[in-house]
């Protein structure tokens, strides 16, 4: 397989994650397939209700004349292989981007990942933290009981030039039977979480892990057995003090003790404070120095992306600098 092709795959693989979380994520898009759905399971996508939404689009909007007495069930197989990524074509993305009104940049997006055009790799270390701090998560939390399909992350830096909060959207699937909590490692610079879909409440109070990182445990909102899955979502708030020449508040990390599977970031600075120079890095640890690194841009919505494939023991992240003048 050359190059070309296996990043193209790679490229419509991610457009494929990346259509599911814009219809698992609660809003407008889900709510259009939802109507059509006469059995809701939380955190999964109702296919045949996606098909119906993509049908009466064709009704009202016919490529050709059997458009017009097209039934949702023989869509379902384009639907299914669009979103799990056995087979995105560019006809069945042009249908779900118009059938549910995609916004500008998320269409842009889909297509960017569709096309290859964004960088995705696959990104690991030898240790994103020091082996006793490994052992102390491993502690004070447990061993692991769940696996990571998909994570995204959208951060948001305000107009004072702090990073403001974080919006996480994680798929998880039970690795063991009866799973009905997570951990999750914050630093000291969290203020709050909000647990909002997929979850109840903090299961636990937050206990300091090590040096200036902290762990607790979201409560889901229903109990996984073996090989269930479940779509998590929660807001981070943060309370950085304000110091511009701080290394720390510069930058946006995510610290990978074993593996994450389809990582996708995205950053988004006000529009009154943009950083004069920006990018994704890989860091030898919490902390350690920048291993890696390359040059990113900000989209018309003043926001960066990227997409790794995979992220295995390391830390990766973006980090920017102010225009001091």
């Amino acid at each position: 397989m050359t190059r070309d092709v296996a990043t193209r795959q790679d490229g419509r693989r991610a457009a494929s994650d990346y259509l599911q979380q814009l219809l698992l994520t609660p809003g407008s898009y889900r709510q259009t397939w939802e109507q059509y759905a006469s059995r809701e399971r939380r955190g999964t996508i109702n296919q045949l209700a996606v098909a119906e939404v993509i049908a009466r689009h064709l009704w009202l909007t016919p490529r050709g004349p059997g458009d017009v007495e097209i039934t949702p069930h023989q869509l379902k197989d384009t639907v299914s292989r669009a979103l799990t990524g056995r087979l995105l074509s560019r006809s069945a993305l042009s249908l779900f981007i118009s059938a549910f009104g995609f916004s500008e940049h998320e269409a842009a997006r889909l297509w960017r990942l569709w096309n290859g055009a964004v960088p995705i790799s696959v990104m690991s270390g030898t240790h994103a933290v020091s082996a006793r701090a490994e052992e102390d998560v491993d502690r004070v939390l447990g061993p692991r009981r769940h696996h990571t399909l998909s994570l995204h992350e959208h951060v948001y830096v305000g107009a004072d030039g702090r990073i403001d909060r974080a919006r996480t959207m994680q798929v998880i699937e039970a690795t063991a039977q009866g799973v009905d909590r997570i951990p999750v490692l914050v630093d000291s610079n969290v203020l709050t979480l909000e647990v909002r879909q997929g979850g109840k409440e903090l299961a636990r109070e937050v206990h300091q892990i090590a040096d200036g990182v902290f762990g607790t445990e979201i409560l889901l909102a229903r109990s996984l057995e073996l090989g269930e899955t479940l779509t998590l979502e929660y807001w981070l708030t943060y309370r950085y003090p304000g110091d511009p020449a701080d290394a720390a508040e510069r930058r946006f990390r995510l610290a990978v003790i074993r593996q994450v599977e389809n990582v996708d970031m995205r950053v988004e600075f006000h529009p009154d404070r943009l950083p004069s120079e920006l990018w994704w890095a890989q860091w030898d640890g919490v902390d350690g120095d920048v291993i890696e690194r390359e040059a990113a841009t900000l989209d018309r919505q003043f926001s960066a992306h990227r997409y790794l494939r995979s992220v295995a023991k390391t830390v990766a992240g973006v980090y920017w600098r102010w225009n001091t003048g």
